[in-house]
């Protein structure tokens, strides 16, 4: 049990701050421009169009930009502070559990956490989908693992979870909903790899999605995706 809860702790929430993702900085840029929409105004002449010299002058339709700025984030800021200082805060009974006893075996371990979970802000935490309000609506990049969960014809992905660490959700417990984006993508997105990382950049909507894999406190609409690079 102590074994597993650490994984969860530190591997899944404290390596939220390293990401897990071979050593991704936390000194990355806050402000990145990632996605360019090209918008087309035409400029209008008030002036009547008399003859073929005049319609000469008028100017053509001109391309303007809109950048978008997406705000560089780690999954450190997707959680409340209560929740993160529990957390950093773990219990003195973790520390009493022997690896390999009854007290750590998986069954032991989840009934624990729910008999516990009333009274243990730790065990809360551990399964608290509590949000930071001012995340809602906000334009953010941010790396994480892929867990696929639909995928289209092409076999690409069209909707999964956004994790960050590997492992969660499939090889280890799911991490708090609190560190979980959902993401419907019906673009589909080409993994390769469950091994391979990804910047994911898009809206963030702070809505709470269930599955029976794990629940997402989180979900967004993604507008640019690309594989991780420090």
């Amino acid at each position: 049990m102590y074994k597993l809860l650490t994984i969860i702790t530190f591997g899944v929430l404290i390596g939220v701050t390293a990401l897990q993702l071979s050593g991704c900085s936390s000194e990355k840029e806050t402000n990145e421009q990632a996605q360019v929409v090209e918008t087309a105004e035409t400029i209008s002449n008030d002036s009547p169009q008399k003859n073929d010299t005049e319609n000469s002058n008028i100017q053509k339709p001109v391309k303007q930009t809109s950048v978008v700025n997406y705000k560089t984030i780690e999954w450190i800021n997707l959680m409340p502070k209560d929740d993160l200082d529990a957390l950093l805060n773990p219990p003195d009974y973790l520390a009493d559990i022997q690896d390999g006893s009854i007290e750590d075996q998986m069954e032991n371990q989840i009934k624990n956490a729910i008999s516990a979970a009333n009274d243990d802000r730790y065990q809360q935490a551990l399964v608290s989908a509590n949000v930071v309000p001012e995340m809602d609506n906000q334009a953010i990049k941010i790396p994480g693992f892929i867990v696929p969960l639909e995928f289209n014809e092409d076999e690409t992905v069209t909707q999964f979870f956004l994790v960050p660490y590997f492992g969660a959700c499939i090889h280890q417990p799911p991490p708090p909903p609190n560190q979980i984006i959902f993401v419907n993508y019906p673009k589909g997105l080409t993994l390769e790899s469950l091994y391979d990382p990804f910047w994911i950049s898009g809206i963030l909507s702070t809505s709470v999605i269930q599955n029976d894999m794990a629940t997402a406190a989180y979900t967004m609409e993604v507008q640019h995706y690309e594989l991780y690079t420090e």
